[in-house]
């Protein structure tokens, strides 16, 4: 153990378990992200420059959807699809639709860990990117920002996955009656 103040601390490469492998093989979890980008962007001003007129609220309306796959034994892409649509009565203001991507590197991570990454934490962790990206595309079309609320992803893979239990629950016990 290094003395108080030491900022030095001994490795101890003879440690039995727990500490390094002996053949240096790194076998402990690991996650990061790699790189984040915009796989396609489409922004829509159909009535333009009329629209900018309008005096009425529109109805903003946002869809997401996330999605996941593996690329190689230790990289997968997340895929985050936006779609904003701002209609007002007299007709469509703006559509922003973003594909956004990010690659994340997993080693040594079970199926059951990499799961709720993929669909929750990942998704959170590149979100605010992809909430500016949406906000100027807006912006730049001609209308105020548009600032998406901070979406609780855990809650949102928590709450589907409890609904995706409860229905194969349902169709077990309906196929026994």
């Amino acid at each position: 153990m290094a003395e108080e103040g030491d900022i030095i601390t001994p490795l101890d490469l003879d440690a039995p378990a727990g500490g390094p492998v002996a053949n240096g093989e790194d076998t402990s979890p690991a996650i990061g992200l790699i790189s984040q980008y915009i796989k396609d962007l489409s922004v829509e001003n159909p009535n333009a420059p009329e629209s900018y007129q309008w005096t009425d609220a529109p109805e903003v309306s946002i869809d997401f959807n996330i999605g996941a796959r593996p690329l190689g034994p230790d990289v997968h892409e997340i895929e985050m699809k936006i779609t904003a649509t701002s209609k007002a009565p007299q007709g469509p203001m703006y559509v922003v639709e973003l594909l956004y991507g990010a690659l994340i590197g997993m080693r040594n991570v079970t199926d059951e860990q990499a799961h709720p990454f993929l669909f929750a934490e990942g998704p959170r962790l590149v979100f605010p990117f992809a909430r500016r990206i949406i906000s100027d595309a807006v912006r730049d079309a001609g209308y105020p920002p548009l600032l998406l609320e901070p979406i609780d992803f855990n809650g949102l893979y928590l709450s589907q996955l409890q609904a995706r239990q409860a229905e194969e629950l349902a169709a077990g016990t309906a196929g026994q009656a």
